[in-house]
């Protein structure tokens, strides 16, 4: 049977990509193939500073996407961020997932991306492989943002959050 071949994707923001490549470390210490994609402009900074020098080399494949900006672009516009990435990495994932199943002896068994990539789930989805959302924030963000319907409705804030 083969190795399990995951594809791990954070949200190119200071705070997700390092906890999800410990995640993605994490499994392939459990001797899972990992594919982490990265924004090219990520990948760079990430390439540069742990793959080779971790020794993940053999289990971990470095992968980058584009964002949809132009270098020259602002990416700390949150906004623009997110909507270029909507409108150009899905697709580009489609792609990835099914050069990946054509070429390699290790077919894509799960997708696992940041609860803020909605669309990877869907692309996952779509393709017919696994699929799980990663939180990479710690549980009490987490345990906040599932209590915000309950303190709207108990009325210690209103819809506008006052």
């Amino acid at each position: 049977m083969a190795k399990p071949h995951v594809i791990v994707i954070p949200y190119p923001a200071q705070g997700h990509v390092i906890p999800t490549l410990e995640l993605a470390q994490c499994l392939v210490t459990q001797g899972v193939k990992v594919t982490f994609i990265n924004t090219e402009v990520n990948h760079n900074l990430v390439t540069n500073n742990c793959v080779d020098k971790d020794g993940f080399g053999g289990l971990m494949q470095m992968v980058s996407l584009p964002d949809g900006l132009e270098p020259w672009d602002d990416r700390s516009d949150p906004c623009k961020l997110a909507l270029s990435i909507l409108q150009t990495m899905p697709l580009k994932l489609e792609e990835l997932i099914e050069r990946i199943n054509n070429e390699e002896s290790s077919r894509v068994s799960c997708v696992v991306a940041d609860d803020c990539l909605g669309w990877a789930i869907k692309v996952a989805k779509k393709m017919g492989v696994r699929r799980a959302a990663f939180r990479p924030a710690s549980v009490a963000t987490l345990a906040t943002i599932l209590s915000c319907q309950k303190l709207i409705d108990d009325g210690i804030i209103n819809k506008n959050g006052k």
